[in-house]
């Protein structure tokens, strides 16, 4: 939110001397984090004068139209004569005050002004649009000002046009709704400067009456609890907006677009009470406010056509008949809360105005908001909480201005249905706030800062004998309050809250930071570190480590062409997901891996190699709600069990994607592209960074999705499935726009068995004997069983085994295959001979040969 520190000034008694800085702390120390400040006169320097305008030449001869300008600065050039202006804008006419800035001067963004020939004359200077004086976007013409502003030609522009503001961008975190207006910023700076707070919301407001304004029916009381309205008549549709609201609305970031609309917004600065106008010519009946019913339609202000959905609040006119949500429902005409509608807005010929002013429930707000990506002003106020007890104050402030800015008169009758409830009294033990900061607070402390920021305050045994069994109140806590928190905090619900308010109102610098010292003997786990050395592992390799959002679209599982009966299509729902797009937990992390593969791949890169290891979500079937569980105290160990029985399951994965070439071609010769054989390798170098031993380790085909059938392998360590990698499915590459081969890993890390303590190897300082050996196999026989059967045969002597060629051909045979391994033979007290060697070699081919009928090739 954007606001001038003089229009704060309004309604608090600020220091004269406060400096920026200092007002800035205030603000950070009272919990409201301060983006920037910008002091607007140090936007422009140079002579930036008030000049009216005495004579316009139109040049012709150009493509496009050009004026030549005489301007009367006064004696701000110097000379008294007029200043000569080479300006393209049309929308001035002589006699009209416009903003000049004279040679020398600077404009936002470090635009230099000086004398120069242009377009056949000497322009000397320039004279200024909004968005070129940092003022807004506007930059369909220069500025006019408004015939009643006083300045006289040559008088600094600066505070003509609000350039002496010194302007605040502040962020306003969720809670605290009071804070996207003046009325909130302003009571938070009188508590930190102990200031006098004048409150706009107090302002006196007629009540309602038996005749309403207009006649309005609404049918939730739960979507909206209040529906205020006032009628001005004879409205003059030419009025403009005053040139302070203006540009009180332009420092904002608000565009102005006509008196009844602007008002509406500037009443929302001030107040915070969102407001809509609606042209009551145009309105063909009664109001009805109610539930969408699904499928309706409706076209917002802006210009977009909206499908609505059942919980969507909205104003119809009941005038207009409705076949979708029946006889008497009306058509809507506005999405309650969020955007007015078309048919119904103020427009240029518009003479009666019904301002409308309600209470809207928070959450129905801020879902209607997120499901049309409709984040208005209104709807960002609406959905962290309003003051309910604002519409009237803000709709006789904005009549008040209306009738005295553009005519009209205000109609005697007042509409106010008020189906409000009164807040809930909140029971505090007066020393809640010592025992949880840990900083003393009296209790009559405690309560002159609740009373400070607006609560009612009962205190003392009287009401605990009132309401002996009220929730929070401890036996022997001694002094009780019951506080009532005030209509703009809807935050405080609990005597947590409270206990927050009473830390921040008297300063967060007064509570110590003291660290508590770490338990010693406590590191990583042996999951902790396993994880690491795993990420490592896959890093030395060149795989890039990402992080994807763990986010997913309900389309994700036919994308990767999982069975129906597959158990990672069930997933959890998010109840508030960031995008309606995206709603569910990720069930593999293959989906958000290959969307950021995709995503890197449009932007130019072709050889990647990338790995994640995060959570996966399983839902429970079942499971039910968690129970609610308060802040009061530490939940009890059922609860806790309970809590945890409705948790998703979420088993650590480490999945990686590999595109293009692995090794990279260049002057050293050609590259490689990575394949299937790459992806199990990666696979392989996980369970090797685990401390899994190879032999408890086997690789065999399979057919799993998304991969491709016949390129496809699990890994399995005792036996166990715990992972798949290989070529991914055609079908699935092409659905996902990836490059053809692309190859894909996922291991289960949960799965894994921790590593074995390992007795270090004996390091023998006598020479190997080294043996190859090519056996002939059926192709559907894995090597790695060929491998291990060569490893029990070959017994002690065997150091180390490796596959390094596999053979085809026609002389094979159909179907069959060679297998070449590498035998490294080695003995820890001798040299082996060659005949120990090869009897070594021997016995190993022939536990091969009586598994899988291997055979020697060549013999």
């Amino acid at each position: 939110m954007r606001v001038s520190v003089s229009w704060l000034r309004e309604y608090v008694d600020l220091p004269a001397d406060l400096s920026t800085d200092d007002l800035a702390q205030a603000l950070v120390g009272l919990g409201i984090e301060v983006d920037s400040v910008t002091d607007l006169r140090e936007n422009v320097t140079g002579s930036l004068v008030v000049g009216e305008v005495l004579e316009i030449e139109e040049l012709t001869g150009f493509k496009k139209p050009i004026r030549f300008v005489r301007v009367d600065v006064g004696a701000a050039n110097g000379t008294g004569e007029p200043q000569e202006i080479v300006c393209g804008a049309r929308n001035f006419a002589p006699g009209d005050r416009v903003v000049v800035i004279l040679p020398g001067g600077v404009l936002p963004g470090g635009f230099a002004i000086g004398a120069r020939k242009t377009y056949g004359r000497n322009s000397n200077g320039m004279i200024c649009s909004v968005r070129e004086l940092g003022l807004g976007d506007d930059h369909e013409g220069i500025l006019v000002l408004p015939e009643e502003s006083p300045a006289k030609p040559g008088d600094d522009a600066r505070p003509v046009v609000g350039l002496d503001e010194v302007v605040l961008e502040l962020e306003i975190t969720p809670d605290r709704g009071y804070g996207l207006s003046l009325r909130g910023l302003a009571r938070e700076l009188s508590h930190a400067f102990g200031v006098p707070f004048r409150d706009p919301g107090l302002a006196p407001a007629p009540g309602g009456t038996p005749e309403p304004a207009y006649p309005v029916e609404v049918r939730d009381t739960v979507g909206c609890d209040r529906f205020a309205a006032r009628m001005v008549r004879g409205v003059d549709p030419t009025a403009p907006t005053p040139g302070w609201m203006q540009r009180r609305l332009t420092t904002a970031g608000i565009r102005s677009i006509s008196l009844p609309v602007d008002i509406t917004n500037y009443v929302m600065l001030e107040l915070g009470q969102p407001m809509h106008a609606f042209d009551a010519g145009r309105i063909a009946g009664p109001l009805v406010v109610r539930r969408a019913a699904a499928g309706e339609k409706l076209t917002t202000l802006d210009g977009v056509e909206r499908v609505l959905a059942a919980e969507d609040m909205v104003i119809c006119d009941a005038g207009l008949p409705n076949p979708v949500a029946g006889e008497g429902a009306g058509v809507p005409i506005s999405l309650a809360a969020v955007m007015g509608g078309e048919t119904s807005e103020v427009v240029a010929g518009t003479t009666d105005v019904l301002f409308e002013a309600a209470h809207w429930d928070p959450v129905m707000v801020g879902r209607t908001a997120r499901r049309h990506k409709l984040f208005s002003e209104a709807a960002k106020r609406w959905e962290r909480g309003v003051d309910p007890a604002l519409p009237l104050v803000a709709l006789e402030r904005a009549v008040r201005l209306l009738t005295e800015y553009g005519g009209g008169t205000a109609g005697d009758e007042i509409l106010d249905l008020d189906h409000v409830s009164p807040r809930t009294p909140i029971t505090l033990p007066a020393d809640l706030p010592t025992r949880r900061i840990g900083v003393d607070y009296p209790p009559a402390r405690v309560v002159a800062l609740l009373e400070q920021m607006g609560c009612a305050v009962a205190q003392g045994a009287d009401r605990l004998a009132e309401d002996p069994g009220a929730v929070g109140v401890a036996a022997s806590a001694g002094v009780s309050l019951s506080v009532t928190p005030p209509s703009w905090r809807p935050d405080l619900v609990d005597p947590a809250d409270l206990v927050e308010e009473v830390v921040r109102l008297d300063g967060y610098d007064k509570v110590p930071s003291v660290l508590p010292v770490a338990p010693a003997g406590r590191g990583l786990t042996w999951q902790q570190r396993r994880r690491r050395t795993i990420a490592q592992a896959l890093a030395d390799r060149g795989y890039v480590e990402v992080l994807a959002h763990p986010f997913v679209s309900p389309e994700l599982p036919d994308l990767l062409g999982l069975p129906a009966d597959d158990p990672r299509r069930p997933a959890v729902r998010l109840a508030n997901p960031l995008s309606d797009e995206e709603p569910m937990l990720r069930t593999t992390l293959l989906g958000p891996l290959l969307g950021v593969l995709k995503r890197n791949l449009g932007r130019g890169h072709r050889d990647l190699a990338l790995y994640e290891i995060g959570s996966v979500f399983h839902p429970r079937p079942g499971a039910g709600s968690p129970p609610a569980m308060g802040v009061d105290r530490r939940p009890t160990d059922a609860e806790f069990a309970a809590a945890d029985a409705v948790v998703p399951e979420q088993p650590r994965h480490v999945a990686a994607v590999l595109v293009g070439e692995i090794e990279l071609a260049g002057w050293w010769g050609a590259g490689r592209a990575a394949g299937w054989a790459d992806a199990i390798e990666a696979g392989r170098t996980v369970l090797a960074a685990a401390g899994i031993p190879v032999d408890r380790v086997e690789v065999r085909a399979a057919e799993y999705a998304p991969w491709h059938p016949g390129r496809c392998a699990e890994l399995l360590v005792d036996g166990v499935v715990v992972g798949h990698a290989g070529e991914l499915h055609p079908t699935v590459v092409a659905a996902l726009e990836l490059p053809r081969r692309a190859s894909a890993m996922e291991l289960n890390l949960d799965l894994l068995p921790a590593a074995p303590m390992l007795a270090a190897p004996a390091v023998s300082g006598f020479p190997p004997a080294l043996i190859d050996v090519a056996l002939v196999v059926d192709d559907s026989v894995p090597a790695a069983l060929v491998q291990r059967a060569l490893v029990e045969g070959a017994g002690e002597l065997l150091e180390d085994v490796r596959l390094f060629d596999v053979y085809t051909s026609e002389q094979l045979g159909a179907g069959r295959t060679s297998l070449a391994y590498k035998l490294t033979f080695r003995a820890s007290d001798r040299t082996l001979t060659v005949e120990e060697a090869v009897a070594a070699r021997d016995a190993a081919v022939a536990v091969a040969a009586e598994r899988f009928g291997a055979t020697l090739r060549g013999a």
